[in-house]
C-alpha cells in the first residue's frame, strides 16, 4: 500500500484511540467516532450498529443521517445489507446499494440520496459486536485499500468494546457487558446443581492497545513473537512420542506448517502498516480467518478452526506477556467455564470443581463422560458465556435443566441454594438406606451397579452401597493420552480397579471408541453420521491389534481373581462370537506362556441396536450376560440422535412402542437363562428404573448418586403391585409415565 495511505490509516487510529480513552458519556464518545471515520474516508456518512441481543442491531451513532434514527432504528439480523453483512461476518461493498439483493429502505434515516455503501463486521474472534457503515451520494465503489482499512478501524472498534470504551454513564442505552445478570438456556450434560465461582480456563487474551504507534517496532515484535510460537509447535512435534507415519504426526505436522505460514504472516505484516498493534494483528486475522471457515462447507476446514484459534492465542499470550498462567487464584468453589476443554485436560482439574460449563461439547463427548465420571454438573451449548464472564464471577450450574445464572441476583440465588439444600438433605436421607438391600414390599430383589470409568470413581462403591460395577468404561485411558497405552500399563490400572473394589464384580467394557470419542492419535474419520458409523466393536474387530491388546492387559490383571468381559455394540451374533473367539485364543496364548488365568471369566455383550433383540435364541445363550445400553438402543430405537436437543428428550422412555421393545429382549433373556441389567442414563432415573423392575430386569447400573433415590423408592413399592397396574394402562391404550407417577403420588399419601 502507499505510504501515504498507511500514514492516513495511522492518524485515523491514534485520532480514535484518543477518543475512545477520553473522559465522559459513551454516547459522546460514538458520535465522535463516527466523525472521525467519515472525515478520513472522505464520505458524508459513517453509522455504528451494534447488537441489542442475538438477533437485533441498532443504529447507535451516525455523521450524516438523521440524528432522530439513532437507537430507533433497529434490524433483525439478515435483514437488509447492514443485517447481511452481521449474519455472513463479510464485507458488502456497492456502488448502487439500493440494486442490491436484500436492500431494506429505512425512511426515518434519510439514507434515501446516498447510493454507494461499504459494511463491515464489527467482531472480535467468532463473537460479533456489530456493523460499520460509511456511505456517499457517489457511485462510488471502494478501492481495496478502503476495504481493509475500514476493517482495521473495524478492528480496533471491537478491542476498545472488549475493553468498555463504549460504556459511559448510568443512564446510556448501550448494552453494559460484565455488570448485569446474565442468564444461559443450554443443555444438560451432566445432571446436579452446585453454586460458585466462575474459573476461565485458558482465559482470552485482552488486548489492551491494539493501535501501534511504531509500526517497525510492531512488526519487530510480531517476528520475535513468531519465531518463539515456531519454535514451541517444532519442540511439540518432536517429543511427541510418536513414530513419523502416525496419525498424530500428520496431525502435529499440519499444525506446524500453518505456524510456518508465510501468507499469515505477511497478512499480519500489512494489519500493522496500517497502525494495529502486534497483538491486535493477531486477533484481526484470527476473527476473518474464522469467520471465512466458519462458512467453509468442507467439514476438514471446519475443523481447522481449531488449530488457528489455538495458534493465535499461542502467539498472543506470548506477545502480550499473559501466559497460560494469568496469576489469578482459582476461587474456592470453582466452576470451571470454557468455549471446549479435553478429557486430560478436565481430569488435571480433578474433583477441585463444582462444575462445568461449555459453549460448544455434546452428550457424549469427552468432557460430558468425564464429568459424569467427576461426579460434577456439566452445562453444555451456553452460547457466548467465555465472552461474558470474568474470574470470580458469582455462577449457578443447574445441571438438570442445562441452565445457568451468571452474576445472579439475590432472589435467584436464594431459591437456587434452597434447591441445592433440599437435594443434599435427600442425599443425607438416602446414604442410611447405604447397607440395606433394594428389595420392594412384594420381596422382589433388585441389584443396583454403579458406572466408572476411572480409579476416582471406585470410593464410591463403598459410598453408594452399590453392589458392584456394572459398566467400567475403558476408553478414558484411551482418551486421555497422545498415545496408545501399553499393556502393561492397562494391566497395572485394571488390577488396582478390581482391588478397590474389593471382591465386587467389575464388569469391563472393551474400548467404545469412535462416534464423538475421537482418540487424539488416531485419524479422525468424516463420517456423516458418526453415531452409526464406526465405532466400538467395529473398530476392535477392524483394528484387532488394539483389542487383542486390551484382552490380554485384563486377562493379565485378573491374575486368578473373577473376570467379567463386556463388547459394546454389537449389531449382530456373528460379531459377537468373532470378538468371544478373539477372548479364547488370548487365554490360550496367556496359558500357554504359563500366566495365571482368571478364576472365573464371564463374558456378555451390550444390546444397543434394535437388530440385536431379534437375534436367536442361540446369541442369548451364547452370553453370560446381556447389558441392555439405553442411551444408544433409545436414539436407535426413535430416530433421535441424541446429541440433537430438539429431538433427544421428545420421546419417551415409557411409551408403549419401546416397552414393546424391551419385554421381547426380557422374554428372549428369560428363554436363554441369562442375566440381564439396564445400564444408561434411564437406569438412574427412578420412575423409569421401578418401571424396569416391574417389567422384570433385576439388574440396573447408574451413576452413584442415582443409587440411593432409586433404591428409596424400590424399597417403598410392591413391584407386583405396580406391574398389574402398567399391565392394565398398557391395555387401555393410556400413557404409563402417567399412570406410574399417579400411582406413586397415592402411595406416598398413603404410607
Amino acid at each position: 500500500m502507499p505510504h501515504r495511505k498507511d500514514s492516513d490509516s495511522r492518524r485515523l487510529l491514534r485520532r480514535l484511540r484518543d477518543t475512545l480513552g477520553s473522559a465522559g458519556a459513551s454516547q459522546d464518545r460514538l458520535d465522535s467516532i463516527t466523525h472521525h471515520i467519515a472525515d478520513s474516508m472522505g464520505t458524508e456518512v459513517c453509522s455504528i450498529y451494534l447488537f441489542r441481543d442475538s438477533e437485533t442491531l441498532e443504529l447507535c451513532a451516525t455523521e450524516g443521517l438523521k440524528a432522530e434514527a439513532v437507537h430507533q432504528t433497529r434490524l433483525r439480523l439478515g435483514e437488509g445489507l447492514v443485517g447481511r453483512v452481521a449474519r455472513t461476518g463479510r464485507h458488502i461493498n456497492s456502488a448502487n446499494a439500493p440494486s442490491e439483493q436484500g436492500f431494506r429502505f429505512m425512511p426515518e434515516t434519510g439514507e434515501e440520496v446516498y447510493s454507494s455503501f461499504l459494511g463491515v463486521p464489527i467482531q472480535r474472534v467468532g463473537e460479533k459486536l456489530g456493523v460499520l457503515v460509511v456511505q456517499s451520494r457517489e457511485a462510488r465503489q471502494f478501492t481495496d485499500d478502503d476495504v481493509y482499512g475500514l476493517e482495521v478501524v473495524a478492528m480496533v472498534l471491537a478491542e476498545m468494546a472488549e475493553l468498555g470504551a463504549f460504556l459511559g454513564n448510568a443512564d446510556d442505552s448501550l448494552p453494559l457487558a460484565h455488570r448485569f445478570p446474565s442468564f444461559y438456556r443450554g443443555a444438560s450434560g451432566q445432571e446436579g446443581a452446585a453454586e460458585g465461582r466462575v474459573w476461565l480456563h485458558e482465559p482470552r487474551v485482552v488486548v489492551a492497545n491494539p493501535v501501534g504507534d511504531d509500526p517497525e517496532t510492531e512488526r519487530r515484535r510480531l517476528y520475535e513473537g513468531v519465531a518463539t510460537l515456531r519454535t514451541r509447535v517444532d519442540k511439540m512435534l518432536a517429543d511427541a512420542d510418536m513414530v513419523a507415519e502416525s496419525d498424530q504426526a500428520q496431525v502435529l505436522e499440519a499444525y506446524r506448517l500453518f505456524a510456518h505460514s508465510r501468507s499469515w504472516l505477511r497478512r499480519m505484516e500489512e494489519d500493522i502498516d496500517l497502525g494495529l498493534s502486534a497483538e491486535a494483528a493477531v486477533e484481526k486475522e484470527q476473527s476473518q480467518t474464522r469467520s471465512r471457515l466458519e462458512m467453509a462447507a468442507d467439514p476438514y476446514l471446519r475443523d481447522r478452526l481449531h488449530d488457528l484459534d489455538d495458534l493465535s492465542n499461542r502467539l498472543l499470550r506470548i506477545l502480550s506477556g499473559q501466559g497460560s498462567d494469568t496469576g489469578a487464584e482459582m476461587p474456592d468453589n470453582p466452576i470451571l467455564v470454557a468455549r471446549n476443554i479435553g478429557p486430560a485436560e478436565l481430569l488435571d482439574y480433578g474433583r477441585k470443581l463444582k462444575g462445568v460449563v461449555l459453549e460448544e461439547g455434546s452428550v457424549g463427548s469427552h468432557a460430558a463422560i468425564v464429568a459424569r465420571a467427576l461426579a460434577i454438573p456439566l452445562v453444555i451449548h451456553a452460547s457466548r458465556i467465555t465472552t461474558e464472564a470474568l474470574n470470580g464471577d458469582p455462577i449457578l450450574v443447574d445441571g438438570d435443566a442445562g441452565i445457568v445464572h451468571l452474576r445472579p441476583e439475590d432472589s435467584v440465588a436464594a431459591a437456587f441454594r434452597d434447591k441445592i439444600a433440599m437435594q443434599a438433605e435427600a442425599q443425607s436421607r438416602y446414604a442410611g438406606l447405604r447397607d440395606q438391600p433394594a428389595e420392594a414390599l412384594c420381596g422382589t430383589r433388585i441389584e443396583l451397579f454403579m458406572n466408572a470409568g476411572l480409579m476416582a470413581d471406585l470410593p464410591s462403591l463403598e459410598n453408594s452401597g452399590a453392589e458392584g460395577v456394572g459398566l467400567f468404561r475403558t476408553e478414558l485411558q484411551f482418551l486421555t493420552r497422545t498415545r496408545v497405552p501399553r499393556r502393561s500399563e492397562l494391566a497395572a490400572l485394571y488390577s488396582r480397579v478390581m482391588e478397590a473394589a474389593h471382591g465386587r464384580p467389575v464388569v469391563f467394557r472393551t474400548v467404545d471408541i469412535g462416534s464423538d470419542k475421537v482418540l487424539p492419535y488416531m485419524k479422525p474419520q468424516d463420517e456423516p453420521n458418526p453415531a452409526m458409523g464406526w465405532r466400538a466393536i467395529r473398530v476392535g474387530l477392524d483394528k484387532r491389534g488394539v483389542l487383542r491388546m486390551q484382552l490380554q492387559s485384563l486377562i493379565r490383571a485378573a491374575a486368578g481373581r473373577p473376570l467379567h468381559i463386556m463388547f459394546p455394540f454389537i449389531a449382530e451374533p456373528s460379531e459377537y462370537a468373532d470378538a468371544q473367539r478373539m477372548l479364547m485364543e488370548e487365554l490360550a496364548r496367556e496359558q500357554k506362556f504359563g500366566r495365571p488365568l482368571p478364576m472365573d471369566i464371564r463374558v456378555g455383550s451390550m444390546l444397543e441396536t434394535p437388530a440385536l433383540a431379534f437375534a436367536p435364541v442361540s446369541f442369548f445363550r451364547s452370553c453370560d450376560f446381556v447389558s441392555i445400553g439405553g442411551n444408544d438402543l433409545k436414539q436407535f430405537f426413535f430416530a433421535a440422535d441424541r446429541e440433537n436437543e430438539r429431538v433427544r428428550r421428545r420421546y419417551d422412555t415409557l411409551s408403549e412402542p419401546f416397552l414393546a421393545l424391551l419385554d421381547q429382549i426380557i422374554a428372549r433373556c428369560a428363554e436363554a437363562g441369562v442375566t440381564l441389567s439396564f445400564c444408561g442414563e434411564d437406569a438412574g432415573r427412578p420412575v423409569e428404573a421401578l418401571t424396569f423392575a416391574a417389567l422384570g430386569i433385576r439388574r440396573l447400573s447408574m451413576r452413584p448418586a442415582s443409587i440411593g433415590p432409586v433404591k428409596h423408592l424400590i424399597r417403598k413399592t410392591s413391584l407386583t403391585e405396580l406391574r398389574g397396574l402398567i399391565d392394565a394402562a398398557r391395555a387401555d391404550g393410556r400413557p404409563v409415565r402417567r399412570a406410574v407417577t399417579e400411582y406413586l403420588a397415592q402411595a406416598g399419601s398413603s404410607r
